[in-house]
């Protein structure tokens, strides 16, 4: 990233370099992804992707698509905002939050249904959906199927053969810089994705002349209308190529290994846990909290010894510790964070 900064800042005309580095950026995604090149795009955050997808499908009035209001807001607010186009918005509910099982999904599926758009992992809970027996019901009754996979890309692998449409910000899991982000759509689906922003990269013009006719560049290209956040992508690959040395399998063992041992640590001293127990179900989220004492009060303490987790809060206004391990945490990481929650019980803040 740095070094594309200082191209930038010294010699703006290595611009060639630059789309020659964002090439092998976009190959090196499509490797771990398992997509092929032409199925990438880099459309920044998973907000841009998510928003690209439902505005740039063609909907017809009474048309419905399924989602899951205690998903993050991004993978929300727009299905709801399709409403205005008479798409009605059918809110899938779950016995916890974001526990998405494919009966859930199949019950809520009807003839006037066109979508499917749902998270692989809750931001809150980390239930971890079954994508493929989600994606296989959704392609047995000819609906789309988008995946909102910021909370999972980088730590799980992700089997694209039964989903349409893909996007993830790489600031999480892919341990990449916030601004740069990845939109996966299908091959066979391209067609049916018209770009919400056109400009002089995505329909190209020779010598930068406009023709009468739009014709779409081909590949991810078509979703990329104009100059890249150069630095950002720059960090999307260096971080894609350190998580295909560390190996995305040895990756997600690696990071239910690290949950599993702080949940059984602690799960003693009376916490009670959002997150699921089946390890199919689980993701790299580890959510808890104490019913007789606040979590703001564990949060303090953990910051007092340098631990960073999450505040989150359920529709109950009910406080929840969220515990992110990667991969480069370790065991004695993980037995660190117990004592100090241990001794958070005792009332022993430190």
């Amino acid at each position: 990233m740095r070094s594309s900064i200082e191209r930038a800042s010294s010699d703006a005309r290595q611009y060639d370099l630059e789309l020659a580095h964002i090439a092998a950026t976009r190959q090196t995604v499509a490797q771990f992804i398992g997509a092929q090149l032409d199925e990438i795009s880099f459309t920044g955050p998973t907000s841009s992707g998510l928003s690209a997808i439902a505005n740039g499908l063609d909907w017809t009035d009474g048309d419905e698509v399924i989602c899951h209001l205690d998903d993050y807001p991004a993978n929300v607010y727009p299905w709801l905002a399709l409403e205005r186009l008479g798409v009605k918005a059918i809110h899938l509910e779950a016995a916890r939050i974001g526990e998405i099982t494919p009966e859930i999904v199949e019950r809520a599926l009807s003839e006037r249904t066109k979508l499917v758009a749902l998270a692989s992992a809750n931001f809150c809970g980390g239930y971890r959906i079954d994508l493929e027996a989600i994606g296989t019901l959704c392609a047995e009754r000819g609906v789309l199927f988008s995946v909102d996979a910021i909370q999972t890309l980088g730590a799980f692998s992700i089997a694209l053969d039964q989903i349409d449409f893909l996007s993830a910000g790489a600031q999480k899991w892919m341990l990449g810089p916030s601004g740069a982000g990845i939109l996966y759509v299908k091959r066979t689906r391209r067609d049916l994705l018209r770009p919400v922003t056109i400009g002089g990269w995505n329909v190209p013009s020779r010598n930068f002349i406009a023709q009468r006719e739009i014709r779409y560049a081909p590949g991810g290209q078509k979703f990329e209308p104009g100059a890249y956040c150069h630095a950002a992508i720059a960090g999307l690959g260096a971080a894609t190529e350190l998580l295909l040395e560390a190996g995305p399998a040895q990756i997600g063992e690696r990071i239910l290994s690290l949950t599993q041992a702080l949940k059984l640590e602690i799960a003693p001293a009376g916490f009670e846990f959002l997150s699921p127990d089946e390890e199919k179900s689980r993701s790299g989220i580890l959510t808890f909290r104490h019913p007789k004492i606040p979590s703001d009060q564990f949060l303090k303490a953990l910051v007092k010894n340098d631990v960073v987790v999450s505040l989150r809060f359920d529709r109950d206004d009910r406080s929840w510790l969220r515990v992110s391990p990667h991969f480069y945490n370790t065991f004695d990481e993980m037995a660190r964070v117990a004592e100090v929650l241990r001794r958070g019980t005792s009332r022993c803040f430190l």
